[in-house]
């Protein structure tokens, strides 16, 4: 996703194994969707990485010096795809778990309005 014009995704890691089982979706993906997505998205760098024994994995870097790893095992070269467009289309923040469902800058002193108020 672009934050104020500046695509978020800087380097797309895909990481396979030429001979395993787990690896033939990506395999096919590689030979398959991966050159159009390259032209497709000029501003991305892609690296393909043979790491023999593992199973493969999609890693993202962005430019807020996080990165996310999504695993691909024994997917279809149309899912791969998903999950790349879905990399490069994140801003890369962390997620956060929200403590209450009300969430403010400034919170109230005196609470929540609510309309079940009783006097």
């Amino acid at each position: 996703m672009a934050l104020r014009g500046v695509w978020q995704l800087q380097k797309l890691v895909v990481s396979y194994c030429d001979w395993g089982g787990s690896s033939r979706g990506i395999r096919a993906f590689m030979e398959a969707h991966l050159p159009t997505f390259k032209e497709k998205n000029p501003q991305l760098e892609v690296v393909t990485e043979l790491i023999r024994g593992q199973h493969p994995h999609l890693k993202g870097l962005y430019k807020n010096h996080n990165d996310r790893v999504v695993c691909v095992k024994n997917m279809t070269p149309e899912e791969i795809l998903l999950h790349a467009t879905r990399l490069r289309n994140a801003l890369g923040r962390k997620v956060i778990k929200l403590r209450t469902r009300h969430v403010t800058k400034h919170p109230s002193v005196q609470g929540t309005w609510t309309t079940a108020l009783k006097f």
